[in-house]
């Protein structure tokens, strides 16, 4: 397993959230799949209201 860097925004009450999360995965399509629910739960957010801008090997 790699480590990714996952950054980008999402929607918030006051306008938008930026984001940077580390995560373990097998590839990038994993990891991104893997902070869409992570935050989608933490936040009550739906997959349309997250935005990942930038996915990089760490």
């Amino acid at each position: 397993m790699s480590q990714f860097t996952v950054s980008g925004q999402f929607a918030a009450r006051g306008g938008h959230q930026e984001f940077t999360k580390e995560i373990d995965a097998e590839n990038a399509s994993v990891a991104e799949e893997h902070i869409l629910s992570q935050l989608g739960s933490e936040h009550g957010l739906k997959r349309t209201q997250i935005e990942i801008t930038d996915v990089t090997a760490a």
